[in-house]
């Protein structure tokens, strides 16, 4: 019982950062470079602070907990400034792919790395045992990326200029493709930042949090330093691209509506890394429930995702031969959490 309730809290995260994409389609004449450092303000530094809070005792402080771990704070947040260039080419893959090929490109890949690369730096045998229970859950992944990148490949020949600038506006297969895995290999930097963490989440627990909100403080630390490297590269735009009028110099029924869209976006974003936290809690130490949990959160973030592109009329034109290759792919992935968890 506890495995499905740490599952089903795992899911409702997942289906917040699915649709995270969808309230920025409101943002008005911002340039990409604007809201996304906006709603980055609110994705990574204002709702992790105020969910690391959940995590500490009465008669401690924030910084008490994070300064406990022994300088994993800053291994986090080193990790989570590798992240960030994930982040960063995530939302370009969005750009140029849109939600659907996007999402299950770069999760697909996300899920593949931040699942092998934790396991080969804890000393892990790929060859026997759970390790290889891991190896097989990652070349199942590696494969659903193949076949989703095939139905990409599809679309792009089966749908006219016309078809794929409304679709996505900025729709290049080859750029997206390439940002599409960049962003899935430095994204799995957030599963190591985790891993590098732990000892944050010992010491909260220790301390007396609740082991419900103990890995709520490691995630401020990974997307502090995400925010770091995405606000670098965002201002860096501002100034090279003359649009840091935007935040100031629009009206403000327009610098509202984009603010408070970019709030939304940033919550629903943040949902998945707080589902993750509160879920693993009811997982098992150890147990295969707990190695998969990133690649659970990443395999149901391509399944909304791809249910989110086909709302949004994404692969509106792309041909029924495309949709079932699509869907062949996402069965494919999805099988890369189950399959081996039945090995």
């Amino acid at each position: 019982m506890n495995t499905l309730i740490g599952l089903f809290i795992i899911a409702l995260g997942s289906m917040g950062q699915s649709s995270s994409y969808v309230p920025i389609k409101k943002v008005k004449t911002w340039a990409w470079e604007s809201f996304w450092l906006v709603q980055g303000i609110f994705a990574w530094l204002v709702f992790p602070f105020l969910g690391a809070l959940l995590a500490v005792p009465a008669g401690h402080s924030l910084l008490e907990v994070l300064s406990s771990g022994d300088g994993a704070a800053y291994g986090a947040m080193f990790y989570g400034a590798l992240w960030g260039i994930g982040g960063l080419t995530f939302g370009l893959s969005m750009r140029y792919l849109g939600v659907a090929l996007g999402q299950s490109i770069a999760l697909g890949t996300c899920s593949a790395f931040g699942t092998l690369i934790p396991a080969m730096m804890l000393g892990t045998d790929l060859f026997s045992g759970k390790g290889l229970v891991l190896l097989v859950g990652v070349s199942i992944a590696i494969a659903g990326i193949a076949v989703i990148g095939y139905a990409g490949s599809l679309r792009s020949k089966n749908m006219t200029d016309e078809q794929k600038k409304a679709a996505v506006k900025d729709f290049a297969l080859g750029k997206g493709l390439l940002v599409a895995l960049l962003a899935g290999v430095m994204s799995a930097c957030f599963s190591l930042g985790l891993e590098a963490a732990e000892p944050i989440k010992v010491a909260a627990i220790k301390l007396g949090a609740k082991a419900l909100y103990a890995g709520l403080p490691a995630i401020l630390m990974i997307t502090s330093g995400g925010f770091i490297t995405n606000a670098i590269y965002c201002l860096y735009q501002n100034y090279k691209n003359k649009t840091g009028k935007d935040y100031f110099g629009v009206p403000s029924g327009v610098f509202i509506n984009n603010v408070l869209f970019c709030a939304l976006a940033g919550i629903l974003w943040y949902s998945q890394f707080f589902g993750l936290a509160l879920g693993k809690s009811y997982f098992t130490e150890g147990s295969i429930m707990m190695a998969f949990s990133w690649s659970i959160l990443m395999s149901l973030n391509v399944t909304f995702s791809n249910v989110w592109g086909i709302v949004l009329n994404e692969w509106k034109g792309a041909g029924s031969r495309t949709i079932l290759v699509l869907a062949l792919g996402m069965l494919i992935l999805i099988s890369s959490l189950i399959l081996p968890n039945l090995l």
